[in-house]
């Protein structure tokens, strides 16, 4: 079907239902691939560098690379659709993904941060297939249609994690250098992910929703929406707050596992623990859609952050405990998750569809940013006062989310149940 062609209303709510699908595959394959960058970045990194102190610039690397590409990408996305704007970011992994196992083979440590950056822009891209997921959708689905492609992120991004082990056996076999190998994993999904938009993602959803409300079409669920700056500016916070909380804490993970794992045993655990932690940010997405739906977006974006609070308590307490580690890790997934939903679906409807692509680049530029940041804060603040420290000065934008709620609740006229 040509994305020029305007379906029925009921062809739309089938379109909708098949994008969805489509994008929720995408970010199966996606989430293998990023899985693998999630977990070695830190280890990669500390070994090339020789400090562990600079071991949260590969976290900030893969952020900054997403900082660097969220709005050109969004402006693709607005001129020429998703689908152009989905592949350019599969195209920049795959390219990065080759320079990583470049740059461990040659000890290259500049090197290894350029190629996590491009696998950064990738990840970029596929942060918008959240986005595309609420393009058709009609306002009472729009947090469950966003959550849905959310949690398929949970399939690849557990198995990716898990691949680690497997994939360090295959890198030996046929030479890698060590702790690359299961980036052949991530190089087979994000070319397999490249093809799906290429071929299947027909009609592109922002390509339609756009021509729909230009056309004014009384059939569509698609309608224009009042500009709520005020509104837009609190989910863009929320959003970038809760991910900085998350990235800070979930990037030093590994290093700190490194000193209270016995060494034989430092790459499953790294692998089980992120792998769980993913499972936490991806796994009740669609129950958090669905609350958001229901409760309004602001009670979950406050709940997300009684869930962060909670990981970080765990996380300073139990700082010595794996097993504490890894309840904290849980729990910090589950915290993003309530925060990243409800606070997408708030940024999406309280924007009109003509302004969606730039403010979305925007937020996924801020969040991405102020992970970055936060990341080589962290690996400092590791250095200088432990996990324990780390978890407790992470409570900071946790603290300011909660103020920024009660400043908008107290101030906002309501929309769709903020």
């Amino acid at each position: 079907m040509p994305d020029a062609a305007a379906p029925t209303a009921v062809d739309l709510v089938a379109t909708q239902r098949r994008t969805v699908r489509v994008l929720a595959a995408g970010q199966v394959l996606t989430g293998v691939a990023f899985g693998a960058t999630l977990s070695l970045g830190a280890l990669l990194a500390a070994d090339l560098s020789g400090h562990e102190a600079l071991s949260g610039f590969a976290t900030a690397s893969v952020t900054l690379g997403a900082a660097l590409t969220a709005i050109p990408l969004a402006r693709v996305a607005g001129r020429r659709g998703r689908r152009f704007a989905l592949t350019t970011g599969n195209l920049a992994a795959l390219a990065g993904i080759v320079i990583v196992i470049a740059a461990a083979a040659t000890r290259a440590f500049p090197m290894l941060l350029v190629g996590i950056a491009l696998i950064g822009a990738g990840n970029a891209g596929t942060l918008q297939s959240r986005f595309a997921a609420t393009d058709l959708a009609p306002a009472a689905r729009r947090g469950r249609d966003l959550a849905t492609v959310v949690w398929a992120t949970t399939v690849g991004g557990v198995i990716g994690p898990l691949l680690l082990a497997p994939g360090e056996l295959l890198g030996a076999a046929i030479g890698m250098p060590r702790l690359t190998g299961a980036y052949l994993f991530s190089f087979a999904a994000q070319a397999c992910a490249f093809a799906l938009y290429v071929l299947v993602l027909r009609p592109d959803p922002l390509l339609l929703a756009q021509r729909l409300d230009r056309e004014h079409a009384a059939s569509t669920p698609v309608s224009p929406s009042a500009d709520r700056p005020a509104l837009a500016r609190f989910a863009m916070l929320a959003v970038a707050a809760s991910h900085v909380t998350m990235a800070s804490v979930m990037a030093m993970t590994p290093v700190h596992l490194s000193h209270i794992v016995a060494p034989d045993a430092v790459t499953l655990a790294v692998g089980v623990t992120i792998a769980l932690h993913v499972f936490g940010m991806y796994g009740l997405s669609p129950v958090f859609g669905l609350l958001a739906d229901r409760w309004g977006r602001i009670p979950v974006i406050v709940l997300g952050q009684v869930l962060l609070a909670a990981s970080l308590a765990v996380a300073a307490a139990f700082a010595d405990a794996q097993a504490g580690v890894l309840v904290a890790l849980v729990l910090l997934g589950l915290g993003w998750s309530a925060a990243t939903v409800a606070g997408s679906a708030l940024l999406t409807e309280a924007t009109p569809l003509a302004a969606r692509p730039r403010r979305q680049g925007r937020s996924d530029t801020l969040m991405t940013a102020c992970a970055a940041a936060g990341s080589v804060l962290a690996g400092i603040i590791l250095g200088l006062s432990g996990y324990a420290g780390l978890a407790l000065w992470a409570l900071v934008p946790v603290a300011v989310v909660c103020l920024g709620a009660a400043v908008v609740a107290r101030s906002s006229v309501p929309l769709a149940r903020v």
